[in-house]
């Protein structure tokens, strides 16, 4: 087993709470790329919100809205997707309010952010979403890459219960730590589908990708991969599902990490 590939988890992985990545880390990912290895971000970040990575991880493919989406850094392009079809999203959205009757939805779509007037926006959002009723947001179909679904009162974990016993047939949910959302991509779309396609590509093969994450959104990834790290502090179904735990993002455990990957790297 070698060391080829790099797939790292963004927030809460190398992004610190204040939004910064270290001088440490970002020493590692270029040591990474001196010795050959490639290195990816896996995130559920749609591309909006990758724009400023170039000088992290260079003008490479980055894997976004846990893996329904792969953006070319290099040209500014999304290079392929995954959609929702817009008739799962309206089977799915009933059934989960059927169960929670507060539950608002917002769509990540290809042709920018829409939302039901329930679902309050946060981040940058909120200046430039469409704002409607699910049907009109859905008329003309405009690539759903995302189907957010928000209650707030309820912790993800249990949303994440209820989206997949009455959807899990219909679509592929997950969540990222934030309390009372749950992100949904298109049935068997997932951070390793993505991840695979694109190792694919670059030759690589799975036992030879170290992977990063901490939260649900990055189990599939993690099972995937030859090497898999939960970072410390992450959520407990992470860290009981990988093979080995990293210090805390705070302490650059990811960079850590590395640095003792590239030194058995021949």
């Amino acid at each position: 087993m070698s060391l080829r590939l790099v797939a790292t988890d963004l927030d809460g992985t190398v992004v610190r709470s204040d939004g910064t990545v270290s001088a440490r880390t970002r020493a590692a990912f270029d040591a990474c790329r001196e010795a050959g290895v490639h290195v990816v971000a896996v995130t559920g970040r749609p591309p909006r919100w990758v724009v400023d990575l170039a000088d992290l991880f260079g003008p490479v493919v980055v894997v976004c809205a846990n893996g329904a989406i792969t953006y070319d850094l290099a040209t500014s392009a999304v290079i392929g997707s995954h959609a929702v079809p817009p008739a799962a999203v309206l089977e799915a959205v009933p059934a989960v309010r059927r169960e929670l009757p507060g539950v608002s939805a917002a769509l990540e779509t290809l042709a920018g952010f829409r939302h039901e007037p329930a679902y309050a926006p946060r981040f940058d959002a909120r200046r430039t979403a469409v704002v409607g009723e699910l049907p009109e947001l859905l008329a003309d179909d405009p690539g759903v890459v995302k189907l957010l679904l928000r209650e707030e009162s309820t912790p993800s974990d249990r949303l994440l219960d209820v989206v997949q016993r009455v959807a899990g047939h219909l679509v592929e949910p997950t969540h990222s730590g934030m309390d009372g959302l749950v992100e949904v991509s298109a049935r068997g779309v997932s951070k390793a589908s993505a991840l695979a396609e694109l190792a694919a590509g670059l030759g690589v093969d799975a036992a030879d990708v170290a992977a990063f994450g901490d939260m649900p959104n990055d189990l599939p990834m993690l099972r995937w991969a030859g090497r898999s790290y939960a970072v410390g502090g992450g959520h407990p179904d992470v860290l009981a599902a990988a093979r080995a735990v990293t210090p805390p993002c705070e302490e650059d455990g990811v960079a850590q990490v590395l640095e003792h990957l590239l030194q058995l790297t021949p």
